[in-house]
């Protein structure tokens, strides 16, 4: 005689949030931290991007314009190999993706970006806007 389990869609989903976050969603030790990402405009003559990201290097960093966004990915492996312990092969992984739309008025070919203590900034020149032209109304005219 087989034995029915009734099937409950959310147990998968509970399991991974479980792994994710641990068994309570306000223990802090087992939060996943997601860098931080500032974005503003400085005088309104440039965007400014910085990303935090202390884990990872220049070399990890890959930031370009694509259909008018600025696209910042950072991505980091590690590989430890030490016969001496019980594992042979350690290796971990981080990622880091964003994406943020530019504004019409900058200037994609001046876009530059720099990483100091961890930090990515990113300056994107906008360019001045032509003032808006005043169009005077007038009343009807006569025939």
């Amino acid at each position: 005689m087989s034995k029915l389990t009734r099937w409950d869609p959310f147990t998968e989903l509970t399991a991974l949030q479980k792994q994710f976050f641990g068994d309570d969603w306000f223990t802090p030790s087992r939060s996943a931290t997601i860098p931080t990402t500032d974005v503003y405009t400085k005088d309104d003559k440039e965007l400014v991007v910085e990303a935090h990201l202390p884990n990872f290097s220049e070399k990890d960093i890959d930031v370009h314009v694509e259909d008018g966004a600025l696209v910042i990915q950072a991505e980091s492996h590690e590989r430890d190999e030490d016969k001496g312990k019980k594992y042979v092969v350690r290796e971990s992984a981080r990622s880091f993706y964003r994406r943020i739309q530019l504004p019409d008025g900058a200037a994609e070919g001046d876009i530059a970006a720099r990483m100091e203590d961890g930090i990515l900034h990113v300056t994107v020149p906008l360019k001045k806007l032509p003032a808006p032209r005043k169009i005077a109304v007038t009343g009807k005219k006569s025939k």
